[in-house]
């Protein structure tokens, strides 16, 4: 029976397999479907169907700089446990992703943006499945970004738990690559959110700001001294708090840091309560807005790059923007990106030695 390419193409769905194992499998068996999909099943070419469902949250990144190194890449690519994230075989075959996406950049530009549309690309897909039976494991390539600039750098850090690109414009020399690679491992140690403050959109400071007020009203202690005391007075003077609270409050009001530590945590509830209720009347107060304002620009600080201190600052408080600037005036960071595997994704959280007992029960 001649095989076709419809059949091999429900084969694959079926099976996962790769196209040619597919076509393999379909001649061998003369075309009976069912045959075919034994067939796989007992080469291990179709182990990879049997791992779809499984959590795969483990992993390493690897990134790849064109030869101008003016173009680069860092990609994602999952295993379910650490131990395979260590294999060699995983390790060249991720790398081996991540050069075909910066191929991809280098002659698709800005089209070649998508994980599905490089898998397509020259048997990757095949590869990955082909590379899921071998390993035995469910491997997922998560992701994948480019960045461009006058200068490109990666940095690797954990192994290739986290994959950093930064790109620089403005010059190239040695000087500015070694500068952008220190940036690299700042990004990678402190992981900010923003080059600039002024990357901060006016929606994302005012969330920033209510999530931030609604914290300090609930941590009522951190409160500015006149805040706190009238809160204090109405939780007493209101019978807001038990008898016993109350008590605890007239013996240990004269230290008031260490009240909190005596309290219920029904008193402190309350309190917080009372703090929210009262929140238009604070939020009008100068000295819990120099406090809230205080909190923000902190909190700006931590997230944006420019204005964190740098780690190898040999004073303490050199901001990155001051080292960028003692290397070379002209240079900028144009773009960062950086990549923690398994960020954001949920977990499996496995007993081996259960799993172990299931298998061989079963």
């Amino acid at each position: 029976m001649a095989v076709t390419a419809s059949m091999v193409k429900e084969l694959r769905e079926i099976s996962g397999a790769g196209m040619m194992d597919c076509k393999k499998a379909l001649t061998e068996c003369d075309g009976d479907m069912q045959a075919a999909v034994d067939a796989l099943r007992k080469s291990g070419a179709a182990k990879a169907e049997k791992k779809a469902s499984r959590i795969a949250a483990e992993g390493i990144t690897r990134a790849a700089i064109s030869a101008d190194s003016k173009t680069g890449v860092v990609v994602e690519v999952n295993s379910e446990t650490d131990f395979v994230a260590k294999n060699e075989v995983f390790q060249t075959f991720v790398q081996e992703i991540a050069d075909q996406a910066l191929t991809s950049a280098l002659v698709g530009g800005d089209n070649c943006e998508e994980v599905d549309a490089l898998l397509e690309e020259n048997g990757l897909k095949d590869a990955l499945i082909e590379k899921t039976a071998t390993i035995g494991e469910k491997l997922s390539f998560r992701r994948f970004q480019k960045v461009t600039g006058d200068v490109v750098v990666s940095y690797l850090h954990g192994g290739g738990r986290i994959g950093v690109l930064v790109a620089g414009d403005g010059t190239n020399d040695d000087g500015v690559k070694e500068a952008l690679t220190n940036v690299a491992m700042q990004i990678a140690a402190m992981n900010p959110q923003y080059i600039s403050r002024a990357d901060i959109s006016a929606d994302e400071i005012a969330k920033l700001r209510e999530i931030t007020i609604d914290s300090a009203l609930n941590d009522s202690f951190s409160l500015p001294k006149p805040i706190l005391q009238g809160l204090l007075d109405k939780a007493v003077n209101d019978k807001v708090w038990s008898d016993e609270d109350i008590a605890i409050y007239e013996e240990k009001k004269s230290n008031m840091n260490y009240l909190p530590n005596f309290l219920s945590n029904e008193a402190k509830t309350a309190l917080a309560e009372l703090a929210m209720a009262d929140k238009e009347t604070i939020i009008d107060n100068k000295i819990f807005n120099g406090l809230v304002e205080g909190r923000i620009s902190k909190q700006v600080k931590e997230i944006s790059l420019m204005d964190q201190t740098y780690v190898k600052a040999e004073d303490g408080k050199q901001t990155v923007a001051k080292y960028l600037e003692s290397v070379n005036k002209e240079l900028k960071i144009a773009k960062f990106v950086r990549f923690e595997v398994g960020e954001g994704m949920e977990k499996k959280n496995e007993d081996f030695a259960a799993e172990v007992a299931a298998q061989m029960n079963a």
